[in-house]
């Protein structure tokens, strides 16, 4: 086992030792699988390989909205290595796809070694932080049309394809907006030859055309992936270099 196997940005810049150590498994994610849930015990800390998972917050009325994304940069569960037991947001998966996950006794033996692990947790926990609360600006202050463009291009930025398997009940969820807001958004998108719409189904034709509607959070998100890939190519190396 070795780090060019893995498309997850953290596993992929762990050296042979390390990944042994956290004793991985792979596993499918299917639509709606839960990763986290508030209250339940973190067990496991999961690394997406393909597919995309949202994290929501959810209100006592039952409605919902996205305060976080998950793909192939992520780690699922991370607080459990700061010594929370428990989840405390929801976190399902929305896009399909597979992961590898680590029991969390082995992560936090490993990220106790304060290695290479310890830092690209620390720096990923910085770069979620970052996309959490220009999230909630963007909510607060963009409209429907703009965070719609933004959601789609961040989903394609974490999916091998263009195609991406969304429900017009998940995509209302997800923006915070009723389902005939979402539904006449991607009308109009398709009308402007940016997206193809069907029920359950949005395949992305225009990518330079939506990011010309997507809001400037967009932007902001994409430059804090690529900063964290950056720095975890500094890092891999500067640790290389010890050894």
């Amino acid at each position: 086992m070795n780090g060019a196997q893995f498309r997850n940005t953290i596993l992929g810049h762990l050296d042979q030792e390390a990944l042994e150590r956290l004793e991985l498994r792979r596993i499918p994610l299917p639509q709606a699988h839960v990763l986290e849930e508030p209250g339940l015990e973190i067990e496991e800390l999961t690394f997406a390989e393909e597919g995309v998972a949202s994290m929501t917050t959810i209100f006592q009325d039952g409605s919902q909205v996205e305060a976080g994304m998950f793909g192939p940069e992520s780690a699922v569960g991370v607080p459990a290595l700061m010594g929370i037991k428990a989840g405390m947001n929801f976190v399902s998966v929305q896009v399909p796809g597979d992961a590898w996950v680590a029991p969390v006794d082995a992560a936090k033996r490993e990220f106790r070694k304060m290695d290479c692990f310890h830092d690209l947790v620390l720096r990923y926990m910085q770069s979620q932080i970052v996309q959490a609360t220009q999230s909630a600006g963007c909510n607060a202050r963009h409209n429907v049309q703009q965070r719609l463009a933004r959601w789609l291009l961040l989903a394609r930025d974490r999916h091998t394809s263009d195609v991406l398997q969304l429900t017009q009940e998940f995509l209302a969820a997800m923006l915070g907006v009723e389902r005939p807001s979402v539904s006449g958004v991607a009308g109009r998108l398709q009308e402007q030859g940016l997206i193809e719409y069907s029920r359950g189904r949005i395949r992305i034709v225009d990518r330079t055309g939506l990011e010309a509607v997507a809001c400037e959070c967009y932007q902001v998100a994409q430059h804090e992936l690529r900063a964290f890939t950056r720095y975890a190519d500094e890092r891999t190396g500067y640790y290389a270099a010890q050894r």
